[in-house]
């Protein structure tokens, strides 16, 4: 059975492989397809796509935005994008220079109690990568501030710590509206992880189903197969498609892999083509 992992991430945001060690990594796992699903940002996806015409492995050009429902961030897959439209670009980097301010007054954060962090530290040497909390745990760990990203997390950056700030509220609206435009298959990713329960995840994708979602994540690295069930069932009942990914950052998240997740997730390549049945109805 041919194998894919759609939603992977590259250095492109907060994963720790570049878009060609990606590309090599889902060659070693035996993957026939991967979606590179980087957050806010088609930066990877020129470079794998070129890297990749050659081999034995198709690629997704993919994005994961972020945006809020109800004071909660949710993140929202983009499949097979425009991804070379300059158009794009200039939306995302509005998008982009939203939270570089919000990161700048984190470093400022830290800075003033003597902790050494600088936003070149943040970037190392990827000066285009989209900073994400995750580049703060690395800094916080390589400065010796803590032992581990977790623990960067739970009492540093994470939600209610002290040196945490809110990105921007992007909208819901907004955010759909530009995979609307860009995008021609929209996922909510990971609906587990919103601390929604079933009634209420039902009521957001009848929310963006209206606003042009497509489909959901079913299958994820944090789900066990019943909530997997569950998820798919739901995306019947509402017409949806549904997807599956491991949701891989490299060394960022070591625990887990791609295409398997964290051991026993298996995404058959059906799902993709599904989705592709489902976009040329569409297009109809």
């Amino acid at each position: 059975m041919d194998l894919v992992d759609l939603h992977v991430h590259s250095n492109a945001s907060d994963g720790s492989l570049t878009p060609r060690e990606v590309a090599d990594e889902a060659i070693a796992m035996g993957l026939k397809a991967i979606a590179l699903t980087d957050h806010d940002t088609v930066d990877g996806v020129t470079e794998i796509l070129e890297y990749t015409k050659d081999k034995d492995l198709e690629v997704v050009p993919g994005i994961e935005l972020s945006c809020y429902y109800k004071n909660r961030e949710i993140h929202i897959l983009g499949f097979y994008g425009d991804y070379d439209s300059p158009q794009l670009q200039k939306d995302l980097d509005e998008l982009k220079e939203a939270r570089e301010g919000r990161n700048k007054k984190m470093v400022e954060l830290m800075q003033a109690d003597g902790i050494d962090i600088t936003m070149e530290k943040l970037l190392h040497g990827n000066p285009d990568s989209v900073i994400t909390r995750a580049h703060f745990a690395r800094v916080l760990v390589e400065e010796g501030v803590c032992k581990t990203k977790d623990v960067a997390f739970k009492k540093y950056i994470g939600i209610g710590c002290k040196y945490y700030l809110p990105k921007p509220q992007i909208t819901c609206e907004k955010a759909m509206g530009i995979l609307r435009k860009y995008f021609k298959a929209i996922y909510l990713a990971h609906p587990l992880l919103y601390h929604l329960g079933y009634a209420q995840i039902e009521e957001l994708l009848i929310y963006l189903k209206e606003l042009g979602l497509t489909g959901l994540e079913a299958y994820h690295s944090s789900n066990n197969s019943y909530e997997s069930d569950k998820l798919r069932s739901m995306a019947l009942k509402l017409d949806l498609g549904y997807s599956g990914g491991s949701d891989f950052h490299g060394v960022i998240k070591p625990n887990i892999k791609m295409g398997i997740g964290r051991g026993g997730m298996r995404i058959p390549m059906r799902l993709l083509d599904n989705i592709k049945e489902q976009i040329k109805i569409n297009e109809q």
